[in-house]
């Protein structure tokens, strides 16, 4: 087989990947709904997208990521497409580059694994903080530090817990079973 073949089949299935985590990031906020007091609180839509950077490589998360809390937004109608949707398509967009960048970068030891869905993790949510606070200058509201703690840090306890838990596990799982193309 050829090298041009071979990396052309290679981006198929990256992007067949793609395709499959941003459908995950638009229906499993329709899973966890069901369960109001806390199914916004487990950040659906992180799961896929960090999968998607880990799995695919940062290019492919960044897309996934920034495309998914819009057009969830333009179907759906949730999140709401100014601040909340906005906001977050720069936070999942981080979370995604950031995952699949240091995925590929640092050693694929287990340890390095939880760096980086942490460094990911932070990441984002620094940049939802700035971008919120950009867009509320924008609009003439305030976005303050409190806030920021509360939407960043407070309501999301259970789905950092989530992610901690699950997305190693199955980071581990879907590369040892040869689903990882996040090397080339």
């Amino acid at each position: 087989m050829s090298a041009d073949r071979k990396m052309s089949e290679k981006n198929v299935r990256r992007m067949v990947y793609a395709a499959l985590f941003l459908a995950l990031a638009l229906v499993l906020p329709f899973l966890t709904g069901q369960i109001p007091q806390i199914g916004s609180m487990l950040s659906p839509m992180h799961i896929p997208v960090l999968l998607c950077g880990f799995l695919c490589g940062w290019p492919w998360g960044l897309a996934v990521g920034f495309i998914a809390p819009l057009l969830r937004s333009v179907l759906f109608g949730m999140p709401p497409m100014f601040p909340g949707a906005v906001a977050m398509a720069f936070e999942l967009a981080v979370y995604g580059c950031v995952s699949g960048w240091l995925r590929r970068k640092l050693p694929k030891t287990v340890p390095m694994l939880y760096t980086t869905l942490v460094i990911a993790m932070i990441a984002g949510r620094v940049v939802w903080g700035i971008v919120r606070l950009i867009l509320a200058g924008l609009s003439g509201g305030a976005f303050t530090w409190a806030a920021f703690i509360a939407g960043a840090v407070t309501s999301a306890i259970p789905g950092i817990i989530l992610h901690l838990v699950l997305i190693p596990v199955l980071v581990i799982a879907l590369e040892k079973a040869g689903l990882s193309m996040n090397n080339d």
